[in-house]
């Protein structure tokens, strides 16, 4: 079922064009100095491929929700989910929005030198001047209120979003919101999926922060639950 990204109005990005590609579950929002939709489109089918055929031959790479093993015939993109799994622990497909996105990402900038790439709230940028994310966290007061501010000589970037209110996304937790940054963006996805799962309530903010900064390569994190919000490591919000 299709779901309106209603927190795409939250982009602050001048001097880009943006478009939609969509492709089976996948739904990306690119910022490039021009449009880019049959490269996306192309670049799309072959990383969901590479995932879908891997999945046809491993279905545990699809069902488990914890950590799988890493193997040397995998794929490029598949071992990179099964890496971030690992380190967040985490099922891997917990990364597979993040990792299009960098993957996507990062091919595109061979036709331009600013990209962004969203991905159901997993975002991979590399820009040449600061650009504001928003962050949409459901009915919580803060919703729209506050933005990460972001450096270009901080990216390229992943920075990851999940929710158990918000979305279909599958979360073991109840935060509005709970958001990862790191320069891997298939490590930001996974992080931000058990930095979500830890959260039912505002008292579990500190603790899962805690948790969470201690994994390797996670740059900073922001939980949302209801009017309460807490953050982490390197990180600057603006109001909105």
């Amino acid at each position: 079922m299709y779901q309106k990204r209603f927190y795409r109005d939250f982009f602050k990005s001048s001097g880009l064009i943006f478009f939609s590609v969509v492709q089976d579950e996948t739904d990306l929002y690119v910022g490039a100095k021009t449009n880019l939709f049959n490269e996306t489109l192309e670049l799309v089918k072959n990383y969901r491929e590479q995932i879908e055929t891997w999945i046809k031959g491993h279905p545990e790479f699809l069902k488990s929700l914890k950590p799988v093993e890493i193997r040397s015939d995998m794929p490029y993109i598949v071992r990179r989910m099964a890496e971030a799994g690992l380190k967040a622990g985490t099922g891997p497909m917990a990364a597979v929005a993040g990792a299009i996105s960098e993957m996507v990402g990062q091919k595109l900038l061979d036709y331009s030198d600013e990209i962004i790439v969203e991905n159901g709230g997993d975002i991979y940028l590399k820009i040449k001047e600061p650009r504001k994310v928003g962050i949409y966290a459901g009915e919580s007061p803060l919703s729209g209120r506050i933005a990460l501010e972001i450096n270009s000589e901080d990216t390229p970037v992943g920075i990851c979003t999940s929710s158990g209110t918000v979305g279909h996304s599958l979360s073991f937790g109840k935060a509005d919101a709970a958001v990862v940054v790191s320069k891997d963006t298939f490590l930001s996805d996974a992080a931000a999926t058990a930095l979500g799962n830890l959260v039912k309530k505002p008292g579990d903010i500190p603790g899962a922060l805690d948790f969470i900064l201690g994994v390797e390569g996670v740059e900073g994190a922001l939980v949302i639950k209801g009017d309460r919000v807490g953050v982490r490591g390197n990180i600057k919000l603006l109001k909105l």
